[in-house]
């Protein structure tokens, strides 16, 4: 979101965030692929769909070009499909009527594009089926998210505020102070609209949110009347307020397996401050820890796998990230410090579309609204995306700039690596702790390409290189990232 930009710039003065990112290769190296440790199943790659799906929801090439891996024509190029899986489906806050003389308090500063529309509109009726819900709301968002579906995804319903008429200065922005603006006497009908809109989508549109997030950055304190967009701050105390209620609600309308996930706190390190500081019972509710990874290359990713994952038994996903480099090496970057260190089983950009070209994966022009070019950080994702699919195992490398996955039923080894340096370099991986390892035929290993400082490849198909024995030797330009696919391989 936009005023991460300047958290961005401040992020990454911990000791361990420094020190966790020194591990980056300027030489020659060789790589050792580890199948006897392991971190997990990989569950998927995902998008928020706010606020550019509230845009373009409505066409069918989008959707395709996010949601399949096939290739998609696209402004006279063709695109290889990113085969994103996951679609977060954002919980809008806002409305235009008036109850019993009451409106909606909006931010000068909020463009209409990302003024999200809510379901329960008027406070007084409770009842899903009465005419105080409006289910024809959000309908462009809402249908990306059932194109989405109806390409394999699964998504998790979340919420940027709570509806307005349940902040305290009726201001889905936050409060004037950045403070705690959601009602107390509202905290379990926040939950309730949360669950119904679950339920309705499940018996409604044919979408299953498999999880439900309560919060948005709830600790942080830029949520303010005058924001850009929707956001309330709630703190810990707040949190563990609604939790129970949330899935009390759930529980109520027979979504009993449907699961809760909290609480897409900013930073690894506030993720892990919220954490700790719920008791016991607060930890019960929660199935997946959610954070955003705008620490950058800073933050204890370490200690919050160790917290979440090691020590709570818990399942734990990046579940929003972005970075205003174009060129796609810092999301490289970064998404490899997190399989290095975080070790989540999903992995979600924020706004695959954004009007800061920089941020975006395809751009498109706030004033016309009209969608742009396609972003050397688009073929990056591509890399990742398109190769390491769910089902795979996440396998240990050692190092924060190649990541290894397994697919097992296949024999299939990927490895996605980036060379972060400014001058050329070999890697070597080293593939003997495997049993076999054949490669395609004469030991031929695919790969693909992009060199983000532009002129070069943009996933690029290559079928040029081979093992030796089960040794593989790889070539990297300046800032290039590479995805090796090695077949014939068994642990």
């Amino acid at each position: 979101m936009i005023r991460r930009r300047t958290l961005l710039a401040a992020a990454g003065g911990t000791f361990l965030g420094s020190a966790l990112a020194t591990g980056t290769a300027h030489a020659d190296a060789t790589i050792s692929v580890s199948p006897g440790t392991t971190y997990g199943s990989w569950e998927g790659w995902g998008t928020s769909l706010a606020w550019w799906a509230n845009v373009f929801g409505a066409r069918d090439d989008f959707a395709d070009i996010f949601f399949t891996t096939n290739s998609v024509s696209y402004n006279g190029r063709t695109l290889p499909g990113l085969g994103l899986n996951i679609a977060r489906y954002n919980l809008g806050a806002c409305s235009w009527n008036s109850v019993g003389g009451a409106s909606m308090v909006a931010s000068p500063n909020i463009p209409s594009f990302k003024q999200i529309e809510g379901y329960w509109q008027d406070w007084n009726n409770e009842d899903p089926t009465s005419s105080a819900w409006k289910w024809t709301a959000d309908a462009t968002q809402r249908a990306m998210l059932v194109k989405a579906t109806q390409r394999g995804a699964i998504s998790e319903l979340f919420a940027n505020s709570p509806m307005w008429w349940m902040c305290l200065n009726h201001n889905p922005s936050g409060a004037s102070d950045g403070g705690n603006n959601l009602q107390s006497w509202n905290y379990r009908q926040h939950a309730s609209h949360l669950a119904s809109v679950a339920l309705y989508a499940k018996n409604n549109w044919g979408v299953n949110f498999t999880t439900v997030e309560a919060f948005n950055e709830p600790s942080s304190g830029w949520w303010k009347a005058d924001g850009t967009q929707e956001g309330c701050h709630m703190d810990a105390t707040v949190q563990s307020a609604v939790l129970p209620y949330l899935r009390s609600e759930l529980d109520k309308r027979g979504l009993t397996g449907t699961k809760i996930s909290a609480s897409d706190e900013t930073s690894y390190d506030l993720a892990r401050t919220t954490w700790g500081s719920f008791s016991s019972t607060t930890k019960g509710y929660v199935n997946r820890v959610n954070v955003h990874g705008y620490q950058g290359s800073g933050g204890r990713r370490d200690l919050l796998y160790t917290d979440v994952v090691k020590t709570s038994g818990k399942a734990l996903w990046n579940s929003e990230t972005g970075d205003g480099d174009a060129t796609g090496l810092t999301l490289a970057s970064n998404l490899l410090l997190d399989f290095r260190w975080l070790h989540p089983t999903a992995w979600v950009y924020w706004q695959v579309m954004d009007p800061t070209a920089s941020w975006a994966m395809i751009a498109y022009d706030a004033s016309t609204l009209q969608p742009g070019a396609v972003q050397t950080k688009y073929y990056v994702m591509a890399q990742f995306s398109r190769h390491i699919r769910p089902g795979m195992t996440i396998l240990d490398t050692g190092v924060d700039y190649a990541v290894a996955a397994l697919d097992k039923t296949a024999k299939r080894l990927v490895i996605v690596a980036a060379n972060k340096s400014t001058s050329a370099q070999t890697l070597t991986f080293d593939l003997s702790r495997f049993t076999t390892v054949t490669g395609g035929t004469g030991g031929v290993v695919p790969r693909w390409n992009t060199v983000t400082g532009g002129g070069g490849d943009l996933y690029t198909a290559h079928s040029d290189t081979f093992l030796s024995g089960k040794t593989l030797s790889v070539p990297f330009a300046a800032g290039a990232v590479q995805t090796l696919q090695v077949d014939g391989v068994a642990v």
